[in-house]
């Protein structure tokens, strides 16, 4: 049977009111608006319904694609409360696809299962960084989007009118971990050089059972390091970011350095394990200055820049990471051994 659409829907200048019950909750909302873009870098605009393709986006969205960011999405309490201060601004003007009633994203953790009509969705990124400040930024002095706004891929097709109930589910204790490899290399960031080091890492740990959901070359920047570090510990929240190179005497050698910047508490153990056991290969392991630190839920560990390298570092501690990254999730308790 079809769904009865709700009359009033959207964010737009006027409309307004929470649920029946005056409140927001956390478990469920009501789907406000779906808008689209038939054009990147432009606002867009409301339609009556929207097709979700499975790891793709909305059918007819210009930022759908294969990439972690297939749909938008907003609080519609959050845009509510911009537009009672004056912004006045309509559905899609920050480039949402979905305006949620009653639903705080910002407070949800990446991978949370968002169901709304015949669609399921899945949350991979909270919050973006804001390249270039918009019109709304201009006016406002701000914009909500990049604090407040998430993006989720596609986990099941289907298709969801305004006036769906859109229901929560937290993610499950025992999924499987997420992780990202990033490898410094001058050479390899401008292709004078084929990164195996990444990739050999991020076999291991697909073999692992892990989750690896980007790889990265970069220069030996310490800047764009930490900007990375943090949007893949902050927006991302994977489990487990590693970095291959850049742990050794240079002057452009600034991985630990760029790391321990980044951290909250520091995690020595692991790269103190590291150096221990790579000693017994070769002395020359005393060399590396690698780190491994924790920031907010995300365990960082630096490796050495060559393949076999890596190979030998992540073997040692791999077998051990997991009852670290399920105590950093909350899935597991530290207990002292008998």
């Amino acid at each position: 049977m079809e769904q009865e659409v709700k009359q009033e829907t959207g964010t737009g200048k006027g409309a307004g009111g929470k649920q029946a019950d005056g409140k927001a909750h956390s478990g469920e909302g009501i789907v406000k608006a779906i808008c689209i873009s038939d054009v990147r870098g432009i606002e867009k605009h409301s339609i009556p319904e929207a097709h979700f393709l499975v790891d793709f986006g909305i059918e007819g969205d210009a930022h759908a694609g294969h990439w972690h960011r297939q749909v938008s999405l907003l609080s519609y309490d959050k845009v509510l409360a911009f537009n009672e201060r004056g912004a006045n601004v309509d559905d899609g003007a920050f480039g949402e696809n979905l305006v949620v009633e009653g639903i705080d994203f910002r407070a949800l953790p990446v991978g949370t299962r968002l169901y709304a009509g015949t669609v399921q969705l899945e949350m991979t990124q909270i919050g973006k960084e804001c390249h270039s400040h918009c019109t709304i930024y201009q006016r406002m002095g701000e914009c909500i989007m990049p604090r407040e706004g998430v993006f989720a891929k596609v986990v099941k097709e289907g298709i969801i009118r305004p006036g769906d109930k859109m229901r929560v589910e937290e993610p499950a204790a025992d999924r499987p971990f997420t992780a990202a490899v990033i490898t410094l290399s001058d050479k390899g960031a401008k292709g004078e050089r084929k990164d195996e080091s990444g990739p050999a890492a991020a076999q291991m740990l697909t073999e692992a059972g892990y989750d690896v959901v980007e790889t990265l070359i970069l220069p030996d920047e310490p800047s764009l390091l930490k900007v990375q570090l943090i949007r893949l510990a902050d927006s991302r929240q994977v489990d487990l970011v590693l970095t291959s190179g850049g742990t050794g005497f240079s002057m452009r050698d600034q991985t630990p350095e760029a790391t321990m910047a980044v951290a909250d508490r520091n995690a020595p153990g692991i790269a103190e394990a590291i150096r221990y056991k790579s000693m017994q290969v070769t002395d020359r392991a005393m060399l590396s200055r690698g780190a491994s630190v924790i920031r907010k839920k995300t365990l960082i560990v630096n490796l050495p820049g060559s393949p076999k390298a890596v190979k030998e570092s992540l073997g040692f501690i791999l077998d051990s990471l997991d009852h670290g990254l399920k105590i950093l999730r909350g899935s597991a308790s530290e207990c002292a051994r008998r």
